[in-house]
């Protein structure tokens, strides 16, 4: 890596580091059954925390969004933290500082890892990155929230946003430039994944009494699977390849094992069902969108680990007041343990119940698909512990009433956290549409949310669930049989002993996984019966299984890590159950055989989806061969220098966000690079998007035409009229405004304003705008 890139990581990763230990009291008091104390989540808490208190006071108007005001809510934040949440913590980084360390050391090896990736194609240029580097420049920019619309001037962005504030933030208090920053911020995302990961693997196998050495393999195994590995689709691989966008069950292919890869072509792997989308982490990281789905998996795993910190270590047990010792009331009030929080008394749980809901909020704010899900997700963590409580526990002291008190909690949270973000944003999704539905229901139309429509009957073909799937349920079908075995037949003969999950934190961590299978399996399901409608056709199902199957692939790659390790670390149950009559030697031996097989089938397994990394990376930079640094407006030079260099004077010289007019195109194209490149909004950018997030075509419709007149009219009134109307500021005119409008009409600005910059092919008017 070239010494400058290698300056900018480095000082990319003391920005995480100086705003995670900030944070590290309050993160090691809410995970202190963690083994690893949580420590890699101090920097997600953060920059969550710090980003949205910010977004709060810009969102109000309290204060601008500028370098002080973010270096203010830092340092209140750190005397929160010394004040309140310092009791144990120099004694917690004492005794685990050389975890803190790895996990640091892992956490900048990511970085540093994904950086070099990148650097071999750093272009902020195809598929949506115009747009994801236009939301970070229009935050850059804004002095109060919500952030301008870059394509839809005067509006404020109607999409999720959150995660590119908190990328905006990071960039004024790293001082980097945001086209550097926009792949720092990628391989952040690679990095948290990876790390995050980790320490749930790690914890997870923890509960079962592993040695050191199993933890850091299960917690490198978890973070792989959850970071790097691809799906079934690998075995495509060794067949010829079948057509593009028309896949064909492989075994209809050609068996080519000696002609590997056979011209894979990874993309195929998230596009295999007809007109859907199933993506996952590796293909985002690979790709480099920098969307609200890989913005949020640091909150997601966040969440995840905070569910399970509640779900293995909660426990209810009699309050004693110290203070009012003859207050009955108060001393047999409940507790119920949040984390190891002993500062607020009996609101423990409900803080940490408030914590979540600002977890959920903030997910939905960054992809709002992800805040419901795992809002599902929390209920069903809470439910499971209120029946554990009622039906396995030795006291019932859990009542149905606390679990309604604590899920209105977290719904109030969810809601009071997400308000501010949701007086600006209208959801785009038009109703909850049934595939395949009943003719008499297709004549209706619309039943309350629910739409019948016509010709919306594709589910997918069968042989393509085990394709995408077919990973993970190998190792649930697995955990199925062995927790059958261990636990249903062993406790028809030894009795219902074995069921007290609640005494034992390796059931309880069995339970937090059958609960994800259940989510995950209902989230693969659900896109085979109803999909979101939103403005596209034929690609109707696309965005449903997209957002819902991406969550399934993390929570199942968890799963599968742990299942492994449940099953190969099973030492203590050696025995089967009483209704296999056999000789104890007998026994051993076919569990011997079983966990052998289980073994090497779960390696083959583990090979094959580690195999789409390589395929992906190689085909997408060019097999490492060319380094190009880590600046993605680069490819500019090249592409369209006189934009470049026009680009670099309008950073430098134009402060705040005034109107530019730029020409208009279509969604995927390179139009509207000077808006996304700069912040600065414009009269109309991509079409389409603007189409999904205004919802009605209708809305940015009219003003294609507006843009047309405006550079075509040689009616000078008409031109000012339409600038005025919009209050444009600025006319920009280069290779891509000619290409667009052959007739433009250049004289008239001259005479509305002047040229401000020039080059061979662009020139930059000033428009000499009437007082509003």
């Amino acid at each position: 890596m070239a010494i400058n890139d290698l300056f900018l990581v480095t000082i990319w990763w003391l920005t995480f580091f100086v705003i995670g230990s900030i944070f590290i009291p309050f993160t090691i008091g809410l995970f202190k059954n963690f083994f690893d104390k949580g420590y890699i989540f101090s920097k997600v808490i953060g920059m969550v925390f710090v980003s949205y208190v910010v977004f709060i006071l810009g969102i109000f108007h309290i204060a601008p969004f500028t370098l002080l005001t973010i270096l203010a809510v830092a340092f209140i934040f750190l005397i929160i933290n010394l004040v309140l949440f310092k009791r144990n913590f120099l004694g917690s980084v004492k005794q685990k500082w050389h975890i803190f360390l790895f996990e640091e050391i892992i956490f900048f090896i990511g970085i540093l890892f994904w950086s070099f990736v990148r650097a071999h194609n750093p272009d902020i240029h195809g598929l949506e990155k115009f747009m994801d580097f236009g939301f970070i420049n229009s935050a850059l920019r804004t002095e109060y929230f919500p952030p301008k619309d870059m394509w839809f001037t005067p509006f404020s962005i109607n999409y999720y946003y959150f995660g590119h504030i908190i990328t905006a933030v990071l960039t004024k208090i790293s001082f980097i430039p945001s086209y550097t920053t926009y792949n720092l911020m990628l391989a952040t995302m690679f990095s948290f994944t990876f790390t995050c990961s980790f320490s749930i693997g790690a914890n997870l196998i923890h509960k079962l009494n592993a040695k050191r050495y199993m933890l850091f393999t299960g917690g490198l195994l978890t973070a792989f699977l959850v970071s790097l590995s691809g799906n079934l689709h690998a075995i495509y691989a060794f067949f010829q390849k079948y057509p593009n966008e028309n896949p064909v069950p492989f075994w209809n292919l050609v068996f080519s094992p000696f002609t590997f890869p056979n011209e894979y072509w990874y993309p195929n792997a998230t596009r295999f069902i007809y007109n859907t989308i199933h993506e996952f982490p590796s293909y985002s990281f690979v790709v480099s969108d920098l969307h609200g789905h890989v913005l949020d998996i640091p909150i997601v795993l966040l969440t995840i680990a905070l569910l399970l910190s509640v779900i293995t270590k909660s426990q209810i047990t009699n309050h004693k007041s110290q203070i009012n010792s003859n207050n009955k009331n108060v001393r047999n009030s409940k507790v119920l343990n949040f984390g190891n929080w002993r500062l607020f008394g009996a609101w423990n749980f409900e803080l940490g119940i408030l914590l979540l809901g600002f977890l959920l909020a903030v997910m939905y704010m960054t992809n709002a698909w992800d805040g419901l899900i795992y809002l599902l997700l929390a209920f069903m963590m809470l439910t499971a512990f209120w029946l554990n409580s009622v039906y396995f526990s030795e006291e019932k002291r859990f009542f149905f009433t606390d679990l309604i008190k604590y899920l209105i909690i977290l719904v109030i949270g969810f809601v009071l956290f997400s308000i501010p973000f949701s007086l600006n944003f209208k959801p785009f999704a038009s109703g909850i549409g049934v595939i395949c539905p009943p003719e008499f229901l297709v004549e209706k139309g619309q039943l309350g949310p629910f739409l019948f429509e016509s010709d919306h009957c594709r589910k997918s073909p069968w042989w393509q669930i085990p394709t995408l799937h077919g990973f993970f349920y190998f190792f649930i079908i697995s955990f199925l049989v062995f927790l059958y075995h261990n636990v249903v037949l062993r406790a028809k003969s030894e009795g219902p002993k074995i069921l007290r999950f609640a005494q034992n934190d390796i059931m309880k961590s069995d339970i937090f996984v059958l609960i994800l299978i259940t989510l995950s399996t209902i989230l693969v399901i659900a896109p085979e019966f109803v999909y979101l409608k939103d403005i596209y056709p034929a690609h109707y199902r696309a965005n449903t299984m997209f957002k819902l199957t991406y969550q399934e692939f993390i929570m199942l790659s968890i799963v599968s890590s742990y299942v492994f390790f449940r099953i190969i670390l099973n030492a203590k149950n050696k025995t089967l159950s009483a209704s296999w009559r056999i000789n104890l030697f007998s026994q051993r031996l076919i569990i011997l055989g079983m966990n052998f097989v289980f073994f090497i089938f779960s390696i083959l397994f583990f090979i094959l989806v580690m195999i789409y990394p390589f395929s992906a990376v190689s085909s997408y930079y060019g097999n490492l061969q060319k380094y190009r640094g880590l600046d993605g407006t680069k490819y500019l030079k090249d592409l369209y220098p006189d934009d470049y260099q026009a680009i670099s004077w309008i950073n430098k010289n134009i402060k705040d966000q005034p109107i530019i007019l730029e020409a208009q195109g279509d969604s995927y194209t390179d139009f509207a690079r000077i808006s996304s490149n700069t912040g600065l909004p414009t009269v109309l950018g991509w079409t389409v998007h603007e189409w999904l997030w205004r919802g009605s075509y209708d809305i940015p419709a009219p003003r294609i035409n507006e843009a047309d007149t405006l550079y075509n009219t040689k009616d000078i009134n008409a031109a000012r009229n339409l600038i005025n109307k919009y209050r444009i500021s600025y006319v920009y005119i280069g290779g891509l405004e000619f290409q667009k409008y052959p007739n433009l009409v250049e004289n008239k600005f001259a005479e509305l304003g002047k040229i401000v910059y020039q080059n061979n092919t662009v020139r930059i008017y000033r428009i000499n705008l009437p007082q509003s």
